[in-house]
């Protein structure tokens, strides 16, 4: 298993060797669970955008964090630690050999108590959920980002954060359709209408953040949710 995104980040590359070797590697055993991940390709988040992920979820110490995407737990360990004393973390995966592989990380890291995993597909769990997320981080299958994105609003509390991973898909989502492999345009073309749905409502404050391959970060503001939105 490949870890592409590790390869194709969107800003220069002088600046994102800089930003990996520069900054601090994570101790303990979420810095193992890097190091194991990088050193076989596994796709987990890049350096740069796992220290910015900490260093947010550090800052704003939430009770509750869902994830959509668990991977090898990577990500859910590294926010997990900053959870709030009472906080917890619950994350899905539809792939039955992730959720293992994390179930056995968080086990060995004492997360256990702390991370509620969900194997299944987040089309179908979404929808089940109830609570008031602080944080939810979605990384999972690209074209259904804008399939996810009202049950996700619907699940943040007021204030609470959305963060998306992988938007740029190295900055092809920004070239005509035509020049896109057949096999990726629906992603491309999903993605797109992400951005034209968030980027264009006024009802939620929304930024890119250029870390990765792309992040799009979204605060709720408003109880109406992007699927009745219409431009503005």
């Amino acid at each position: 298993m490949l870890n592409e995104m590790m390869h194709r980040p969107i800003v220069m590359e002088k600046i994102v060797n800089y930003m990996r070797t520069a900054q601090l590697p994570f101790d303990g055993g979420v810095g193992e669970l890097e190091a194991y991940a990088n050193e076989r390709g596994i796709p987990v988040v890049p350096h740069e955008t796992a220290k910015f992920i900490d260093l947010f979820t550090a800052t704003i110490q939430p009770n509750q964090i869902l994830e959509v995407g668990t991977a090898i737990g990577f990500s859910a360990s590294l926010m997990a630690q900053h959870l709030s004393s009472e906080g917890h973390l619950t994350t899905i995966d539809r792939y039955p050999d992730m959720y293992e592989r994390a179930k056995a990380n968080f086990d060995r890291l004492g997360l256990s108590d702390s991370i509620t995993m969900i194997e299944g597909d987040a089309a179908d769990v979404l929808p089940t959920l109830d609570g008031s997320y602080d944080l939810i981080f979605m990384d999972s299958a690209k074209a259904k980002y804008i399939e996810f994105l009202p049950e996700c609003m619907r699940l943040l509390k007021m204030g609470g954060v959305l963060i998306i991973d992988d938007v740029f898909q190295a900055g092809t989502v920004l070239d005509d359709e035509s020049e896109i492999p057949k096999r990726v345009r629906k992603i491309h073309r999903k993605l797109n209408e992400l951005f034209e749905t968030v980027l264009n409502s006024k009802r939620h404050r929304s930024c890119l953040v250029p870390l990765g391959d792309g992040l799009l970060m979204i605060r709720k503001e408003s109880e109406e949710y992007f699927e009745a939105i219409e431009k503005e």
